[in-house]
């Protein structure tokens, strides 16, 4: 859950007074914590109204714990969901209190197998955040089945296990720490397809006048064209993105599956011109 609010409260002040911010935890002794500074924060701020609060609920009935379907325009979470024993659950509740065109951007310990009950059941290894840890397939599995049809990584940490004793029970598993970022939108494919779609970023974000990094393999250059596949161009130009892209093309001509060679875009061409190589999907 959003614990202690810290978190929150960063967030809260990114959104400003019109904005508004919403921690879900099920301990009491966390929300006490949390909002004893709510009133402090507000005046520091100047804002005329709270926008930050705390409710009471467990991260997999967030329905129960009073967020509304289809509410949020962007959902956090720092590795919390390993922890959950039933994380589809989290997902799919995550994906129905979601906006059309909004996010769900996260990070999260993951593995590169299934791990054996032993593991999954070692209090150690819980109370470490790796015996929750998904196998990475089975991850972007359930995200396909809720509802997040195209997963994208942006940043990948190795974790090393050192305790002699932890890594005799763990074998060969390796441990990573990954952000992803999951868009909900209709028009999202199972695959990366080809309709010949270029995408222009503005240079309109705060804090990237110059570049805005969509993913590990998608970073956009100011006023410069980049091919791209289906999916990209809809997180682009359809979800909360889309004051800052412009996505020239539709969907109406399909070129087949989209080429994911890693060759750049053409600096050179004008708005409307395809690009000689394909960006990397």
């Amino acid at each position: 859950g959003s614990g202690s609010g810290r978190d929150c409260y960063l967030a809260a002040a990114m959104v400003g007074p019109t904005g508004s911010v919403t921690g879900v935890d099920m301990t009491q002794e966390q929300l006490d914590t949390a909002t004893e500074h709510v009133t402090d924060f507000t005046k520091a701020m100047g804002y005329p109204k709270e926008n930050l609060r705390f409710v009471k609920g467990m991260i997999e009935f967030l329905g129960d714990a009073g967020v509304a379907p289809n509410s949020i325009d962007l959902a956090i979470s720092n590795c919390v969901i390993n922890l959950s024993p039933n994380k589809e659950k989290v997902l799919q509740g995550v994906y129905d209190s979601l906006r059309e065109g909004a996010e769900f951007y996260f990070s999260d310990v993951y593995c590169d197998r299934r791990l054996p009950q032993a593991v999954r059941e070692h209090d150690v290894m819980l109370g470490e955040c790796l015996g929750g840890a998904l196998y990475v397939e089975d991850f972007r599995r359930i995200c396909a089945k809720v509802g997040f049809l195209d997963v994208r990584e942006l940043t990948r940490e190795t974790i090393t296990v050192n305790d002699p004793e932890l890594e005799a029970l763990c074998g060969q598993a390796e441990f990573v720490s990954i952000t992803y970022r999951c868009f909900k939108l209709k028009e999202m494919e199972t695959l990366c397809e080809d309709y010949g779609q270029v995408a222009y970023y503005k240079g309109t974000i705060a804090d990237h006048p110059h570049t805005y990094k969509l993913d590990d393999h998608h970073i956009f250059e100011k006023n410069r064209p980049m091919l791209v596949c289906g999916n990209t161009a809809a997180m682009c130009g359809q979800s909360w993105l889309a004051p800052h892209f412009e996505v020239v093309g539709d969907m109406n001509t399909h070129y087949g599956l989209f080429d994911c060679a890693p060759a750049g875009p053409s600096a050179s061409l004008d708005k409307g011109d395809a690009p000689a190589a394909a960006g990397c999907c």
